[in-house]
């Protein structure tokens, strides 16, 4: 028991070096990246290569066309996610509409997840804002169940607030 409970020490302690590196390396990206999709597309490949448990991570972003409306950005996973998401739908717009860090630990016992897939079991969705008004989010999902602890959430956090940033800083997307 001992030795489970250390190796699961040592594991939350190498994941939590990992996420550091890579805020460190996003900050270092969105300073030079030519715009915010670029940091975005960085950020999602980065974070599926890297935390084996984040089996799809992408960014929706407010419909230019349609604030109503959520619409796909870049993203990196396992499969096709759902294109464009009405804002009074899922956990996308429960984030978008609450602008609240959403964590569901199993979405099949949550009737508002809007499956992307069967696969998916735990989710969280990150809203992020821009001068003030709600522009895009950051959605990841993992086949894993309650994968989205506290630490997870502040990294997740994290890493939508240097997109937000950015995107300020570069005037939208």
């Amino acid at each position: 028991m001992s030795q489970l409970s250390s190796e699961t020490r040592g594991d939350a302690r190498n994941t939590a070096m990992e996420q550091e590196k890579l805020l460190r390396d996003f900050e270092r990206v969105a300073r030079a990246a030519p715009s915010a999709t670029a940091l975005m597309e960085h950020i999602v490949a980065r974070i599926h290569e890297t935390m084996t448990r984040y089996n799809w991570v992408g960014f929706y972003l407010v419909d230019p066309h349609d604030e109503g409306v959520l619409i796909v950005g870049p993203y990196v996973g396992s499969f096709t996610p759902n294109a464009r998401i009405p804002l009074h739908t899922g956990l996308c717009g429960a984030a978008a509409r609450t602008g609240q860090t959403v964590i569901v630990d199993d979405v099949r016992k949550d009737p508002r997840y809007l499956a992307g897939s069967s696969l998916v079991v735990s989710e969280i969705v990150v809203p992020m804002f821009v001068n003030g008004r709600f522009a895009a989010e950051l959605d990841v999902e993992s086949y894993f169940p309650s994968t989205f602890t506290k630490p997870e959430q502040q990294f997740v956090e994290a890493c939508a607030k240097i997109v937000g940033t950015c995107m300020a800083r570069k005037g939208g997307i």
